[in-house]
């Protein structure tokens, strides 16, 4: 396999950068007409069936071997349905910017799995302080009193969103460690359509009284979530991984929340606190730390 240019490896990352930093504000948009579950579901249904679309266009052809039916189970079920049934899940209680702060740390849990999983990816004094530094942000956030930012229970909602980046630090790590070779199609479309078959069994339980309202935005920010957000962002991260370490694709949440809490507070007008402010810029240097050593 030939290595991209850097030129190509930068506007890859740009372009995950500018769509991921603008999927949180979208996904509250799409809260406002259609239940958490029920979007993710539909999410990632579409999503899958575009990509799955494309495997004969590309002349893919999956291996079905032990570790691609792994893979599959692992980013099915931590990559998306767990990570993302969170996030929807918490955007109900706090606000975009804030979630998006939180899944800052991915990198870093990346970082501290990676130390144990990939042999090439130990941690070195500077990038342990890097890490440490990083989880200070997160203590600084939480000192703050998150009920003026979500109310009652904002502060228990937020811990909960810290389950999310971990997920998804499991599974990018598992994909780097024993996905190479395997197509990024492969990696996406499978997954994304096991988890619109288990979230979807679970909005078929939880979410059967739900009003869903498929107007001109919730559609939109759907299909929106679904091609861009889902479709195009993880085909091309998981190509980017094959090429670059995980813990330096990983500097991408230090790039995401920066634009996530500034549309969220155009759009919505979300509050933004001091403290809140303070932890994160802590959070993204100690993620500099990390990645740059």
């Amino acid at each position: 396999m030939s290595s991209p240019s850097s030129a190509r490896l930068r506007a890859a990352f740009l372009l995950l950068t500018l769509i991921w930093g603008t999927t949180w504000a979208v996904i509250r948009v799409g809260l406002e007409g259609i239940p958490p579950l029920t979007g993710v579901s539909l999410r990632f249904a579409i999503a899958g069936a575009l990509l799955l679309a494309l495997v004969p266009r590309f002349g893919v052809r999956f291996r079905w071997s032990g570790a691609e039916l792994a893979l599959w189970a692992v980013n099915g079920l931590f990559s998306f349905t767990a990570s993302y049934t969170i996030v929807y899940w918490a955007e109900q209680h706090i606000p975009s910017g804030l979630t998006a702060v939180l899944f800052a740390t991915y990198p870093l849990m990346v970082a501290v799995i990676a130390h144990f999983v990939l042999p090439g990816e130990r941690l070195r004094w500077g990038t342990s302080g890097g890490v440490l530094l990083g989880f200070a942000g997160v203590a600084v956030i939480f000192s703050d009193d998150l009920r003026l930012l979500g109310g009652a229970g904002a502060r228990e909602v937020a811990l909960v969103m810290l389950l999310s980046p971990f997920v998804s630090a499991v599974a990018t790590v598992a994909v780097k460690r024993w996905g190479a070779g395997i197509h990024p199609l492969s990696l996406t479309a499978v997954p994304m359509l096991l988890t619109a078959a288990i979230v979807g069994a679970l909005a078929l339980v939880y979410e059967r009284q739900a009003t869903i309202v498929f107007d001109l935005r919730s559609v939109g920010a759907l299909l929106y979530l679904a091609v861009l957000g889902s479709g195009v962002t993880f085909t091309t991260y998981y190509w980017m991984l094959a090429h670059v370490p995980a813990t330096r694709l990983a500097l991408i949440a230090y790039t995401i929340p920066i634009i996530a809490v500034i549309v969220g507070a155009l759009l919505f007008q979300e509050p933004v606190r001091p403290l809140v402010v303070v932890g994160g810029a802590l959070v993204l240097l100690g993620v500099a730390v990390v990645t740059r050593r």
